[in-house]
């Protein structure tokens, strides 16, 4: 009951956000949010690290951005396309990686997502290194016009709040469990009779859609695209964003999504620009030597320890 009244608490803040904070800020939060959790899904339940998750990101962003702008697709249409194209491409990556392990399998994922990232530098329809601009909202239903920034923090508030809770499901389902067993013990779920390799290319392939879809809201919001939403330092955020909030928790993505976009936009203006790298560096630091389990796990870990 305790946890459910937590859930309302926090739905209730994120109703009430855009009246103190500027949506498209809350937007970017939840963008980057919803990235975090997927990938979150992958080494938090299923012990894959992936160097290669911004290929996902990127890929749904540029379609995104064509299929709205230059084939005048509906909103809510491109949204679930674009998703699912990603989700395609990850069961292309999965079927590729997830035979190997460790360093492996990063190296691997790293490998296919520059691919990726190569390809969009290169092709004409994403316009090189000057990205698609003028992406056109739309409307919800032919009756939400999306234009209004309020209209289109609440749309990406719906949908964030309908992965979560898919995401809450699946990991407390068979499946979920399922995967933390291979993740603890891979050779015991062999033995058990289990396709390892198939259960693994199903999450990889949930983890991409839904990086995909993080994708696809942020182009519908900020009306852009470019190379920075496939590149490798975006997958490098990612995976600092999961550790700092904690690896295989529910809401450490999220803390460590906000905390992270948080200091990347008090810090991008006037000489702090800079610093954003170091800053950044010392808190991974800070994170690997101090909080372990990331912040939100310490914070479980104690909780549990003291009841």
């Amino acid at each position: 009951m305790a946890k459910w009244l937590g859930y309302g608490v926090l739905i209730l803040l994120g109703v009430i956000a855009p009246f103190f904070v500027y949506e498209i800020f809350l937007i970017k939060l939840l963008s980057y949010g919803l990235f975090a959790v997927a990938f979150n899904m992958l080494l938090g339940y299923g012990g894959l690290m992936s160097f290669g998750h911004a290929a996902f990101f990127g890929t749904s962003a540029y379609l995104m951005a064509h299929m709205l702008k230059v084939w005048g697709l509906p909103s809510l249409l491109g949204l679930v396309l674009a998703a699912l194209a990603s989700g395609a491409l990850g069961a292309v990556f999965g079927a590729i990686a997830i035979r190997r392990q460790g360093i492996y399998f990063a190296m691997i994922t790293l490998a296919l997502a520059q691919m990726v990232f190569f390809v969009f530098l290169q092709a004409p329809f994403t316009g090189g290194e000057d990205g698609l601009h003028g992406v056109p909202r739309g409307t919800l239903f032919g009756l939400l016009d999306l234009s209004s920034n309020l209209t289109m923090y609440y749309f990406v508030l719906a949908v964030f709040l309908l992965v979560f809770f898919f995401v809450r499901r699946m990991v407390y389902s068979p499946f979920g469990h399922l995967m933390s067993a291979i993740r603890q013990n891979e050779a015991r779920a062999i033995s058990l009779g289990y396709d390892v390799h198939r259960y693994k290319l199903l999450l990889f392939m949930l983890s991409a859609t839904v990086a995909g879809l993080a994708g696809a809201l942020k182009t519908l919001a900020f009306q852009f695209v470019s190379l920075t939403d496939a590149h490798f330092h975006l997958s490098g955020e990612v995976v600092l964003m999961t550790l700092l909030g904690g690896v295989g928790t529910l809401f450490g993505p999220l803390f460590g999504a906000f905390m992270l976009v948080g200091l990347q936009n008090m810090l991008a203006e006037g000489a702090f620009r800079a610093l954003v790298p170091v800053v950044l560096g010392v808190l991974f630091v800070v994170c690997v030597l101090f909080f372990r389990r990331g912040i939100v796990g310490e914070l479980q870990h104690y909780l549990k320890r003291s009841l």
